[in-house]
């Protein structure tokens, strides 16, 4: 009797306990007064929701199917013939490879929608399927496609009127630190919302070459997240989810975007033309070796460096010369090689620009009419016109070191490459040939060697003296009209 009168006790103490302390925080147990700190998140939770809710109707899924051929056995087996069998030994055997990503419904005229996605999300595409965040699904047909950009535009049909169309905003505005969501279909997990940061912008070397200064994201970003948005806190479109950087094929916060002010002449330019129309210049540049900015006196400036010129070219037509320094577009100062081609690029044809540039040392404006970029195929004939089809290099303690014995003392340049298909090729012209002569005077500085270039430009004749293992060679290179 005892114990159990013990035990009795003991639990109705600790039911008076329990009662005490639920009592006791009962009477607390109002919430307490939003601090500030609690408010700012509750609104940045609300501005996520917000911008969600707004620019998921506007992110499609796209399905796209493409006949392949079955692969030899040492490329390995389709998974489905692991479930159906491997075809007969003969002839490859078609089948079809479905793949998803996602797009972007950047305009609309009349009927017509127009879609935003990669182009490499559409491959070889057969059959394209576009899924809207309502679950409807349309026939998607290819409007236009571009490998230089990685982008491609696609058009449905639609009676509604009701079916959102992105807004695009301004990505020139962005700044390292700006949140931002991407929205796509990462490994067919559609309509996912991911958020981040800015991480970084102007970034480079995207897959395939693309020209892109691309914007950097941690917000997570997954195949079949290519095409997809990437919207500032506005709800704006402000980048085209492309590429990611991983080891292991998944996110791991190295994301990178399209920068939406690349895509506006693009969606343009494909609704308008069916194509993408860049602008041409006409020159072969590069970012220039310290040795050569020394030399050149173009130390402490950033720019692109014309190597050679493409005679004929708007760039020949409006007086730039190999040896200058590219440092402006119009107003945009051009930080590298590759910035010049992406602002050239994005020029429309025809239209006068001025460029700002350094020639030996002095500062000058040239105005230039912008051509049209010749297709690939052309571009590569063209060489037959390059000015002056080779380049060259200091001779520096550096290079002399690799260089034999009997050139000690000897003053000129070292051609450093020379152009494929160009009249300096075809002569006969090799690297590591040391220029001491251009038009009969003596180069012993790439001043030297890029004033005679512009003082026989118009004459369609280069004479070269060169000294090849020990002998001295005079080239007389011509171009024809």
């Amino acid at each position: 009797m005892k114990g159990l009168f013990v035990f009795l006790m003991g639990f109705l103490g600790g039911m008076i306990f329990l009662l005490g302390f639920s009592c006791s925080t009962g009477a607390s147990a109002t919430p307490p007064p939003h601090t500030e700190a609690a408010i700012d998140l509750e609104t940045l939770q609300n501005s996520f929701r917000e911008v969600a809710e707004q620019a998921l109707p506007i992110v499609t899924e796209i399905s796209v199917v493409e006949t392949k051929q079955q692969p030899s056995p040492e490329e390995g087996t389709p998974w489905f013939f692991f479930f159906f069998g491997e075809p007969e030994e003969g002839e490859p055997q078609p089948y079809e490879s479905e793949a998803l990503g996602s797009g972007v419904i950047v305009d609309r005229k009349g009927k017509t929608y127009y879609v935003l996605t990669n182009n490499h999300v559409i491959g070889k595409a057969e059959k394209i399927t576009i899924h809207l965040y309502d679950d409807r699904t349309f026939p998607g047909t290819i409007v236009g496609r571009d490998e230089r950009k990685d982008l491609a535009l696609l058009s449905f049909e639609a009676d509604s009127t009701d079916i959102p169309v992105a807004v695009l905003g301004d990505s020139s505005t962005l700044h390292v630190g700006d949140w931002v969501l991407a929205i796509g279909n990462p490994f067919g997990f559609d309509f996912s919302v991911t958020a981040g940061i800015v991480s970084a912008l102007g970034r480079r070397g995207g897959p395939d070459g693309n020209i892109s200064d691309f914007i950097q994201t941690d917000a997570a970003i997954n195949k079949g997240n290519s095409g997809g948005a990437l919207v500032n806190l506005k709800g704006e479109v402000v980048g085209i989810n492309t590429w990611i950087t991983s080891p292991t094929g998944g996110s791991i916060g190295l994301g990178f975007a399209i920068p939406i002010n690349n895509v506006k002449k693009v969606i343009r330019d494909f609704i308008e033309k069916g194509k993408v129309e860049y602008g041409w210049l006409g020159v072969s540049v590069g970012d220039p070796a310290d040795a050569v900015k020394d030399e050149m006196g173009l130390e402490g400036h950033r720019g692109a460096f014309v190597y050679q010129v493409f005679r004929g070219s708007p760039a020949y037509e409006g007086g730039i010369l190999p040896g200058d320094y590219i440092v402006k577009v119009g107003e945009a100062a051009i930080r590298d090689a590759d910035e010049l081609v992406l602002r050239v690029g994005d020029l429309r044809p025809g239209e006068k620009t001025d460029f700002t540039l350094l020639r030996m040392g002095e500062k000058m404006v040239v105005e230039v009419r912008i051509g049209q970029r010749p297709a690939e195929e052309a571009i590569r004939t063209l060489n037959k016109h390059l000015w002056p089809g080779f380049s060259v290099y200091p001779l520096t303690d550096e290079v002399r070191r690799h260089l034999p014995e009997d050139t000690e003392g000897l003053r000129g340049l070292i051609v450093s490459s020379v152009e494929q298909g160009s009249v300096a090729a075809t002569a006969g012209l090799k690297a590591e040939d040391i220029v001491t002569a251009v038009g009969g005077n003596p180069v012993q500085s790439l001043k030297d060697f890029y004033v005679q270039l512009g003082r026989l430009k118009e004459t369609g004749t280069l004479g070269l003296t060169v000294v090849r293992e020990g002998q001295e060679i005079g080239f007389e290179l011509t171009w024809g009209d």
